[in-house]
């Protein structure tokens, strides 16, 4: 058994958001994906303030599968410096996360 993490990132597109996940799932380093959107971003960029509308992307993996996911979201990504963050999964059911641990590659 692993850590368990959700990690997160944006898009631009709906589209895009099902590409990077599904492309995460299919390789193993992801278990599941969720598309939420779109979502209000408001953040500093290039030195300006800006506000837009994003899809959120939330995949759940393990701590030892992490940083493959990382290496291929960074790499597939549209945007040259786009959000990747992972928070701890502390708790939960033991059938969910027996099959975080059988879905994916670490």
């Amino acid at each position: 058994m692993s850590g368990y993490l959700q990690v997160s990132t944006a898009t631009a597109t709906r589209e895009e958001a099902v590409r990077l996940g599904g492309s995460a799932v299919e390789a193993g380093l992801a278990a599941g994906a969720q598309v939420v959107g779109p979502v209000v971003s408001v953040f500093w960029h290039e030195g300006q303030y800006g506000e837009g509308e994003e899809w959120q992307l939330l995949l759940k993996t393990t701590e030892r599968s992490y940083a493959k996911l990382e290496a291929h979201l960074l790499l597939a990504h549209s945007w040259s410096n786009p959000e990747v963050c992972a928070v701890p999964i502390t708790m939960g059911s033991a059938g969910y996360l027996d099959w975080l641990d059988r879905t994916t590659k670490g």
